[in-house]
């Protein structure tokens, strides 16, 4: 039988804070609980933790400057929880590194669903398929996939999120084919389908500013308008 997963949840309100709890432990998982940036920090020391739930407002470092420093080192599944309604919100913190976001009041149900998702795909991702033993080069770049490493020309090490490196390998393995932006979706760990999503053009933006030599006008991943992005079969090829 597998062990529990760990999910950490940061939240200053107490309230909040229990409820968010419940409903994780009602459903086997193993919970821990900070209020603050500090104590996220000390919890995550001291334990190996499967999932991140972190809200944004929070005393003193702010969520979003709290996924920031995580995502210098960390490739940790975060769900982003907010109560603010703009699409910019949403956008920044997709840019930031989360790897979902979530708007309150939620639905406890999409809250699970969501985490269960992201856990799930990411334990896929995990087993290294056999499309992951082949290394992908591309104009002096390499992508090798059995360690989730990209590496530049001069051969420095790229960091990548892992919503970056998802959608680089699926592109890479679809090279010189148009991928459309629900196909790129689900290729994305714990991600699910949503017409207003823009979680994928957030992260090729991202991966232009990485690899691109001109990221305003780039000649590797091209955007193929009203249908999805393809990466160009004459940048990339497999690597012996």
């Amino acid at each position: 039988m597998d062990a529990p997963k760990r999910v950490l949840i940061v939240e200053d309100d107490p309230t909040s804070l229990e409820l968010m709890a419940g409903y994780f432990e009602v459903e086997g998982f193993r919970v821990l609980r900070a209020s603050d940036g500090d104590e996220m920090d000390v919890a995550l020391r001291r334990a190996n933790v499967d999932l991140l739930c972190l809200d944004i407002r929070l005393p003193g470092r702010d969520g979003l400057s709290l996924l920031r420093e995580l995502r210098r080192s960390s490739d940790l599944p975060v769900i982003v929880i907010s109560a603010k309604t703009e699409d910019v919100d949403r956008i920044v913190a997709l840019e930031v590194g989360a790897d979902d976001y979530l708007q309150k009041p939620y639905n406890p149900r999409e809250l699970l669903a969501r985490a269960n998702n992201i856990l799930r795909r990411v334990g896929r991702s995990a087993q290294a398929p056999e499309s992951e033993d082949q290394n992908y080069g591309f104009n002096g770049w390499v992508l090798t996939p059995a360690a989730r490493r990209l590496t530049a020309p001069d051969g420095s090490d790229v960091h990548l999120t892992r919503g970056e490196y998802e959608l680089l390998f699926a592109l890479l393995r679809h090279r010189g084919r148009v991928m459309q932006r629900d196909a790129l979706l689900d290729a994305l760990s714990g991600r699910e389908r949503d017409p207003f999503d823009r979680t994928v053009d957030v992260l090729v933006g991202r991966l232009r500013k990485k690899i691109e030599r001109d990221p305003k006008n780039p000649d590797l991943i091209i955007t193929v308008h009203g249908i999805g992005y393809v990466f160009l079969e004459r940048a990339a090829e497999k690597a012996i």
